[in-house]
C-alpha cells in the first residue's frame, strides 16, 4: 500500500501526534518539514474534529484523512441523529466518505455496506472501523452507482450524501450538480430499496426540491446549536399518503433539543393573528427559519406574529416550549442613538435583525454600540410599518 494511503502509524508517530495535539501545525512545520508531514497533518485534521468527532478524536489510533474531508464530514451529533431515523438488516451507505455515517448506522443496522470511489478513504475507513471495533461494516472501493447496478438484491435502506463539489472544485448546491445526482438516478435507487434517506446542502432551496424531486415523505431540517448544517429528505414509492411532513430539529449541546414538526401542504393556510409586541418576544431557532414553518409555528403554539413579514412572535402569556430564544420585552424604541442611549447608557447589547432596512453591521455602526452583555435588541418592522428596536432581556 503505498505512504499516501498508509493506514498504520508506529507507536512512535501515534505518541508524537497525542504530544503535540494542541501545538500550532504552521510552528510544527517549520521545525520538522517533510520529514513529519503526514504525522503534521494528522495534527491537523484531530484538532479540527476534536468538538465535532469526540468519540473518534479519543482515539489515539484512528487514521483521519485530510483535515478538508473532515470539515466535510457530519458531526458525530448529526450522524447519531441520521442513524436513529434508520433501522434494519442492511443498509447501503452509497457516499461513505470519511464513515462517520456509516459507524453510527453500524449501531441500529444489522449489516452496513460503505461504499467510496477514492482509494485512500476507503483505506482509512477500514483501519478506523476496525480499530472502533465496527465489525458489520464492508468497505467497498467503487463508484455506487455502478455497485448498484449490477447489486443483486434489495436493501432496506439507502443513505446518500452526493458530492457537493464540481469537479474544477468549485462548491455547488443544487442536487444535479452534485455527484451523484439522485434526480438522474432515482429510478435505480427505488429498485434497491424501500427507504432512501438522502442529505443535502442547508442552502438547498427546500421548496423547490419538495416541488421538483418525487416520492419525497419527511423532511427533517437539522440545526446544531442554532446553526443550519443538514437537509434530509426521506424518499420512499411505497409511502401511500402524499402529505409531507417537515420536521425541525435543533440539537443543542447546552439545554434539551427542540423540535418543531409540520404538515408542509397545510403550512399557506393556516390562520395566524397579528399583534403589536406583548409581554413576551419569540425567534424562531435556524432549524424554523429553514424549514419555513412560520404560520404553522404561531397556530401551533397559539402566539401572534408582529407583522406579516417579520418572524418574530408575541404573546402575554409565556410559552415554555418554543423552539427558539424566548425574551421578556422591557421597551419599544425608535432606531437611533439618542433615544437608545436613553434606555441603555452603556450602548452595549445584543443585536438582532429581522424584517429592518439594515444589516446588524450596519445598524450596530448607525447606533455606536457595542456587543454583548445581558440586553437584546431585535430590530424589526411592527404591524404599522414603524421601524423600531425591541429592548429585551431572554427569559
Amino acid at each position: 500500500m503505498s505512504q499516501d494511503i498508509d493506514t498504520m502509524f508506529s507507536k512512535e508517530e501515534i505518541d508524537f501526534i497525542q504530544q503535540h495535539l494542541h501545538t500550532d501545525t504552521s510552528a510544527l512545520f517549520l521545525k520538522y518539514g517533510k520529514d513529519k508531514e503526514s504525522l503534521i497533518k494528522q495534527i491537523e485534521a484531530r484538532q479540527k474534529s476534536r468538538t465535532k468527532l469526540p468519540e473518534w478524536y479519543a482515539n489515539p489510533e484512528v487514521v483521519f484523512p485530510p483535515a478538508l474531508s473532515v470539515e466535510q464530514s457530519s458531526s458525530e451529533t448529526t450522524a447519531h441523529y441520521k442513524a436513529s431515523l434508520l433501522s434494519g438488516d442492511t443498509l447501503i451507505d452509497a457516499t461513505g466518505g470519511m464513515g462517520i455515517d456509516s459507524y453510527f448506522f453500524s449501531k441500529q443496522c444489522e449489516a452496513v455496506i460503505y461504499i467510496e470511489q477514492n482509494e485512500t478513504l476507503v483505506a482509512r475507513a477500514h483501519h478506523n472501523f476496525a480499530v472502533l471495533k465496527a465489525t458489520n461494516i464492508r468497505c467497498v472501493h467503487q463508484n455506487s452507482i455502478d455497485f448498484l447496478e449490477k447489486f443483486p438484491q434489495k436493501v432496506d435502506c439507502i443513505y446518500l450524501d452526493p458530492a457537493r463539489r464540481s469537479a474544477d472544485q468549485k462548491r455547488v448546491v443544487s442536487l444535479v450538480d452534485c455527484d451523484p445526482d439522485v434526480t438522474k438516478h432515482l429510478p435505480l435507487l427505488l429498485n434497491k430499496t424501500r427507504h432512501i434517506l438522502l442529505k443535502a446542502s442547508p442552502l438547498l432551496d427546500l421548496k423547490q426540491t419538495i416541488q421538483t424531486l418525487p416520492f419525497i415523505h419527511t423532511v427533517h431540517v437539522v440545526a446544531v446549536d442554532n446553526e443550519c448544517k443538514e437537509l434530509l429528505f426521506e424518499i420512499s414509492d411505497s409511502v401511500s399518503s402524499p402529505n409531507i411532513i417537515v420536521k425541525s430539529i435543533n440539537l443543542k449541546s447546552d439545554t434539551a433539543h427542540q423540535y418543531f414538526e409540520f404538515d408542509w401542504a397545510q403550512e399557506t393556510n393556516k390562520p395566524v393573528s397579528l399583534s403589536p409586541p406583548l409581554r413576551y418576544i419569540y425567534e424562531p431557532n435556524a432549524a424554523i427559519l429553514k424549514s419555513g414553518a412560520f404560520k404553522s409555528i404561531a397556530h401551533s403554539l397559539n402566539i401572534s406574529k408582529i407583522a406579516p413579514h417579520s418572524h418574530l412572535y408575541t404573546s402575554s402569556e409565556l410559552v415554555l416550549d418554543f423552539p427558539g430564544r424566548s425574551f421578556e420585552l422591557e421597551a419599544i424604541l425608535k432606531v437611533d442613538s439618542k433615544t437608545l442611549r436613553e434606555h441603555l447608557p452603556t450602548l452595549k447589547a445584543n443585536l438582532t435583525v429581522r424584517n429592518f432596512p439594515a444589516t446588524t453591521d450596519e445598524l450596530r455602526k448607525k447606533l455606536k454600540l457595542k456587543d454583548g452583555g445581558d440586553v437584546y435588541l431585535l430590530a424589526t418592522t411592527l404591524l404599522n410599518g414603524d421601524k423600531r428596536l425591541l429592548k429585551c432581556r431572554k427569559v
